[in-house]
């Protein structure tokens, strides 16, 4: 190939792989696939190493640094990266807005409202179109050069090329974008078990993660990592008038953005505040309130500034999930499997409009991470909206009387030396005979998910094992009215309801059954994966190590444990009980592979059964029932009155399909 013509294909070859990263990262369409758009991106770095002399600072090759810097870079913020007050109420938000009225009596109220995602604000200076500097907002004033970092982030343009004439003619010269770094949900957990995997500690979250990828001094580890970037800010003027059209421009230029949304009333932002709360789990990303600014820019700046926040924006916070709170006692649990669990006593809280007395300390190797004591004042959260954890301790706050705690050598209850497995975090008691791991197994065996016992709790199933009631799960099935009457709590009605729902119990879906038997790391889909591939517990019971590991989505810790469950003669006893008590285990269908690896996102409502019936069934077939859509989403099923699901579905390419399409391919 003659330099001319090597000069063209590297040309060529930049526009369409900028064409498909804007596809991706900018319209989340895909027209090629990874590995064909790879391909390309190798044929251009191969032709710049042979031809250097042609390599621009915008080409895809550049994303990736050479050496390590020493330090970085401070960076002077033309305009101050300011921070935004937070709301957490409505009053607060009816008081904000008195607060404007009276600074601007004829202010017309249009706010803009965007997502406030959870990262890392960073801002993107270009030249003549060109990347040539990426600051972290630091003071507000002063930040740190991480351009080579950001560089490696694919959602980034290294150049911006508008289709908008007016806009392509504007940015001749210098212009400034502001956004989130972040990562997404599904990236972050996948992240997180890689590092356990290596005996690593994972990250607390997205966000500290992302601002530590962007702050490390090596760009090689910056690009390691699947970092992503939305833009909510444009400060050049190109020409808008209002914030909400800063958001239609963006996606010109080549950045992810949020819509949006412009509203002109109280009624309204609190309408948009409540459905993002509610869809905040289903976005792939974390959110944590919505940013709400005027959306007059003329009117955005006449209102100033007041202290470090502008007057005219505000982050209307969804209700706090952390609080402070004084650690009284760490105290441990024993679970059903014999692990150890520290758990912290607290002085009683409330976190997201719960109050919380307790908490968990996981291990003792997260105590020694957050050098948590008896006695410090710590920051609590309900993590994933459910389980309590200590978040951070504040240390400035200890006062010298605080005490170390110290992991026990004997378990609490039966008195036996605990033991720490080799690879493992927890400490256990190997006593599979210890009162305690009985009583949480069978908490375990009557939950909801396994047996469903309506009316049998813990406080009802400690009473019956303190009485020599029941020792195992079995015993459960021989309990007759006359057994509970003479109890605490138990009345004649009561009694033979609880044996009425007892006896009901009996007949239960193999599925169920293996996860009531609480075998370590089998979980409710686990559980399912093994009723539909083996279809009979007698089938299961009899596996080989060798067919247990060969099954998708099951790896080789999960199988030892499974198999090494069934070798255990008291555990075999255990099942012959069961039956023998009068459980009868329903009849599974058998495994099929027809869906294998085949994705499907349902909304709407079908007629002719319900989508947890459909979820079911696309599981019996070997597919995944997932609740979002995402490019590699295989189908999504419509039913009547469709949600936002089905204009996304057009907008990512996915394969939409009708009920009666659905239950062609289910039959």
């Amino acid at each position: 190939m003659k330099k001319e013509e090597v000069r063209q294909r590297i040309k060529k070859l930049k526009k369409v792989i900028f064409h498909h990263r804007y596809l991706y990262h900018v319209l989340d369409r895909q027209e090629i696939s990874d590995a064909a758009l790879d391909s390309l991106k190798q044929e251009l770095y191969k032709l710049e190493e042979q031809y250097p002399e042609f390599i621009t600072p915008d080409s895809p090759s550049q994303r990736v640094g050479g050496k390590p810097l020493e330090q970085f870079q401070k960076v002077k913020q033309k305009t101050p990266m300011l921070s935004i007050d937070d709301l957490f109420s409505e009053k607060e938000l009816k008081d904000w807005q008195n607060y404007l009225k009276r600074l601007e009596p004829d202010l017309s109220f249009e706010y803009f409202l965007e997502y406030k995602m959870d990262g890392f604000a960073v801002s993107l200076v270009y030249s003549n179109g060109i990347l040539k500097v990426g600051a972290t907002r630091g003071d507000g004033k002063i930040g740190e050069d991480v351009t080579q970092n950001l560089k490696t982030i694919e959602s980034i343009p290294l150049r911006l090329n508008p289709k908008n004439s007016l806009v392509k003619e504007k940015i001749k010269g210098m212009i400034e974008v502001r956004g989130e770094v972040y990562m997404d949900k599904k990236d972050f957990d996948k992240f997180n078990q890689e590092r356990v995997k290596k005996n690593l500690a994972p990250y607390a979250n997205p966000r500290n993660l992302a601002a530590g990828s962007i702050r490390q001094l090596d760009s090689k580890l910056a690009s390691s990592r699947p970092l992503k970037f939305s833009a909510y800010d444009i400060i050049t003027d190109l020409g808008q008038r209002k914030h909400s059209q800063e958001h239609q421009i963006l996606p010109d230029l080549g950045f992810k953005t949020d819509p949006g949304e412009i509203c002109h009333s109280l009624k309204e932002i609190v309408d948009f505040w409540r459905k993002s709360a509610k869809k905040r789990k289903s976005l792939p990303f974390q959110i944590d309130g919505v940013v709400i600014s005027v959306n007059h820019n003329l009117t955005f700046k006449k209102l100033g500034v007041a202290g470090k926040s502008p007057r005219g924006i505000r982050a209307f916070k969804f209700i706090p999930k952390q609080a402070t709170t004084k650690v009284l006692d760490i105290k441990v649990q024993i679970g059903r499997t014999g692990v150890i669990t520290p758990i912290a006593q607290l002085e009683p809280v409330k976190v997201g409009g719960v109050t919380i007395s307790r908490a968990t300390l996981h291990n003792e190797d997260e105590i020694k991470r957050l050098g948590v004591k008896i006695g410090d004042t710590i920051i609590i959260e309900r993590a994933g909206d459910v389980i309590p954890a200590v978040f951070k301790v504040l240390k400035d706050l200890r006062t010298g009387k605080e005490k170390e705690f110290k992991m026990p050598k004997k378990c609490s209850v039966c008195d036996t030396t605990l033991l720490r497995p080799k690879g493992e975090v927890a400490w256990r008691c190997p006593n599979l005979n210890c009162q305690a791991q009985r009583k949480e197994s069978l908490y375990h065996f009557v939950s909801k998910k396994a047996f469903d016992i309506k009316g049998l709790g813990p406080k009802i199933i400690d009473k019956l094992m303190d009485e020599n009631l029941i020792s195992q799960a079995s015993d459960l099935f021989e309990l007759e009215e006359g057994d509970l009457i003479p109890l605490e709590r138990f009345a004649e009605k009561s009694a033979k309801n609880s044996v009425s729902a007892i006896r009901e119990s009996r007949k239960i879906s193999l599925s169920r059954f293996i996860y009531a038997l609480g075998i370590r790391h089998v979980g409710e889909e686990t559980a399912i994966d093994l009723a539909q591939y083996f279809s009979s517990l007698k089938n299961l019971n009899k596996a080989s190590k060798e067919t247990l590991e060969a099954l998708p989505d099951i790896g080789p810790e999960v199988s030892k444990s499974i198999y090494k469950w069934f070798q255990e003669k008291r555990n075999q006893e255990l099942i012959d009980a069961l039956l023998k008590a009068g459980v009868e285990i329903l009849p599974s269908k058998r495994f099929s592979r027809k869906l294998i690896k085949k994705t499907f996102v349902i909304t709407g409502t079908l007629k002719s059964l319900t989508r947890s019936e459909a979820q079911k069934k696309i599981r019996l077939l070997g597919g995944s029932p997932l609740t979002s859509l995402s490019l590699k989403t295989n189908y999504l099923v419509v039913g009547e009155n469709p949600g936002s699901k089905l204009q996304k579905a057009k907008k990512l390419g996915v394969k939409i399909i009708d009920e009666k399409e659905f239950l062609r391919i289910i039959k």
